[in-house]
C-alpha cells in the first residue's frame, strides 16, 4: 500500500508521500537511543508539564486534526472531534498520576526479612525506544493510548502508522515537538509494513506494541520472539452483546446500534453478534433493526451523518464477501445487504439473521457496519455462542439479574465485560484481550508498566 492519502468519500488520492530511505531510519533510531540516554532520568514532573502542554496544543489543534482524520479513514467529523478530546485527557491523566503508578513498591515485611534483606523494594524502569505500529481506525487515540503512558514512564517511541493516515502521523510527532519534547522522544517513521521486521530486529528498539490485524499481529510476535523483545498485542475482535429478559430492551436495542456502528463498524470493540435470549429476540429484533436502518449514511465531514465510507476499498469488498457467503449459506438479511452505487466505499447498516456455524462472518471478524443476530434459549447457550469465536476481546452483556452477572463475568471468555453498556477504553480501566485478540494490557497502571523493568532491589542485612 503507498503511503498516501486516499479520501474514503469519493476515493481521491489527495497527497501522497516518499518512503525513508535506509539513512534517514539510522539517523533516526541513533537519535531515540541518544534522546532516551538523558530523557530516561527526566523528573516526573517535567515530563507532566510536557505532557499537558501537548493536551493543550491538542485541544486547540481539535478542529483541524478531526478533519484530517475524517479526510483520510471517513470516520464522522463529530467522532474525530471526540477522539481527538478524548486523546487530551487520556495525556492528562498519565501526566497526573504516572508517578503514582511507577512509584516504588516495597513487599511485606515478613517477606523482606524471610530473603535475609534488611530492606528491598521494586522499581520500574524504562526499557527504552519502543516501536509502536498503529491502524487507522482510530489514527489519533490508538496512539495516544500508547504514547502518553510510555514516554510519562521515561521510553521514547518510534510510530510506524497505517500508511493510509500519513498525516495524522506526522501531525502526532509535530504535536510532541511543539509541546517542548526533547527531539527523539517522540518520531514518526514513514515507511511501509515490509520496514517493520528489520526496524523490531535492530538491537537499539527494546519492545513493540501493536494493534491491528492477526497476520500483522503473528508476524511482530514472532519477530520479537526469536529477538526475545517484550511486545503488546491488540488484535481483532468479535465481540458478543448478550441480551437476557430482564434488560430494558428498548434502551439495550438503542445502545447496540451504537455499539454496531461506532466508528462506521471499524472498531475492534464494537459489538459484532448480537446474542438474545428467545422470549426477547423478536421485540429486540425489530428495534434494533429499525435503529440501524434508520441511520443516515452519507459525508463524513456533514454534521447531521451518522455512518461515513469504510477507510479502504479492499475493506469494503471483504465487508461484502462475508455479507454474499453469509447469504449462500442462508442468513436472513434483515436490512441493508447491498452496495450503493456511486464514489466512495460507502456500506450501508446491515443486520444478519440465521446465522450458522458454518458461515464465514461466524468465525472472522466483520470490519464495518454489518451485525449478527442469534437467538439463546437460555444462559448455557448464550455462553456458549459468545464463546464460539477465535477472539476474545470485550462483550456485552444485559441483565438486571445478578446471578446470570455473576456467571458471564465467570464464564466469558473475553479481557473485559461490560454489563448494562456498551463497551469503552477509559484511561483508568486496562484494555485488552485474550484468545487471538491478543495479550498484554494497555490504558491505566498495567498499561504503564507494559514497558517498564520491573526491578528487584535488595539490601543485604
Amino acid at each position: 500500500m503507498p503511503i498516501a492519502t486516499v479520501n474514503p468519500a469519493n476515493g481521491e488520492t489527495l497527497r501522497t508521500y516518499e518512503a525513508m530511505d535506509g539513512e534517514e531510519l539510522e539517523r533516526r533510531l541513533l537519535l531515540a537511543e541518544a534522546t532516551f540516554r538523558t530523557y530516561r532520568t527526566s523528573p516526573f514532573a517535567d515530563r507532566a508539564r510536557l505532557m499537558n502542554q501537548a493536551a493543550r496544543l491538542l485541544d486547540e489543534d481539535q478542529q483541524d486534526i478531526a478533519r484530517t482524520m475524517t479526510t483520510e479513514m471517513g470516520k464522522p467529523l463529530k467522532q474525530a472531534r471526540a477522539e481527538a478530546a478524548k486523546c487530551a485527557r487520556a495525556m492528562r491523566w498519565y501526566a497526573e498520576r504516572a508517578e503514582e503508578l511507577l512509584a516504588d513498591e516495597e513487599p511485606a515485611a515478613a517477606d523482606v526479612k524471610d530473603s535475609g534483606a534488611s530492606r528491598a523494594l521494586v522499581r520500574y524502569r524504562p526499557l527504552g525506544p519502543v516501536l509502536a505500529v498503529m491502524p487507522w481506525n482510530f489514527p489519533l487515540w490508538q496512539v495516544i493510548r500508547f504514547a502518553a503512558p510510555a514516554l510519562m514512564a521515561g521510553n521514547v517511541g518510534l510510530l510506524k502508522h497505517a500508511s493510509n493516515v500519513p498525516q495524522t502521523a506526522l501531525y502526532l510527532e509535530d504535536l510532541f515537538h511543539r509541546a517542548g519534547f526533547p527531539e527523539g522522544c517522540f518520531q514518526t517513521l514513514l515507511v511501509g509494513s515490509g520496514a517493520v521486521d528489520e526496524i523490531l530486529r535492530d538491537e537499539r528498539v527494546k519492545a513493540a506494541t501493536l494493534t491491528g490485524s492477526e497476520p500483522a499481529g503473528r508476524a511482530v510476535a514472532s519477530t520479537a520472539g526469536e529477538m526475545v523483545k517484550k511486545t503488546v498485542l491488540e488484535l481483532g475482535g468479535s465481540d458478543p452483546y448478550v441480551v437476557m429478559p430482564s434488560a430494558d430492551i428498548d434502551r439495550a436495542a438503542r445502545v447496540a446500534v451504537t455499539a454496531r456502528v461506532q466508528n462506521n463498524g471499524q472498531s475492534c470493540i464494537a459489538a459484532k453478534r448480537f446474542i438474545v435470549h428467545t422470549d426477547v429476540y423478536d421485540a429486540f429484533a425489530e428495534r434494533f433493526v429499525a435503529g440501524m436502518a434508520a441511520l443516515r449514511v452519507g459525508d463524513p465531514l456533514a454534521e447531521d451523518t451518522d455512518v461515513g465510507p469504510l477507510a479502504t476499498e479492499q475493506g469494503r469488498a471483504d465487508l461484502e464477501e462475508l455479507v454474499v457467503d453469509a447469504r449462500r449459506g442462508g442468513a436472513t438479511v434483515l436490512c441493508g445487504g447491498e452496495r450503493p452505487d456511486g464514489p466512495g466505499w460507502y456500506y450501508p447498516p446491515t443486520v444478519l439473521a440465521g446465522i450458522t456455524r458454518d458461515l464465514r462472518i461466524h468465525r472472522e471478524e466483520a470490519f464495518g457496519p454489518v451485525a449478527t443476530l442469534y437467538r439463546a434459549a437460555d444462559v448455557d447457550e448464550a455462553v456458549l455462542i459468545a464463546n464460539d469465536s477465535p477472539f476474545g476481546l470485550s462483550s456485552n452483556v444485559w441483565t438486571r439479574d445478578e446471578a446470570e452477572v455473576d456467571r458471564f463475568v465467570r464464564d466469558l471468555e473475553a479481557g473485559g465485560v461490560f454489563v448494562n453498556g456498551m463497551t469503552a477504553s477509559h484511561p483508568g480501566l486496562p484494555f485488552g484481550g485474550v484468545k487471538r485478540s491478543g495479550y498484554g494490557r494497555e490504558l491505566s497502571g498495567h498499561g504503564i508498566r507494559e514497558f517498564c523493568n520491573i526491578t528487584t532491589v535488595w539490601h543485604g542485612a
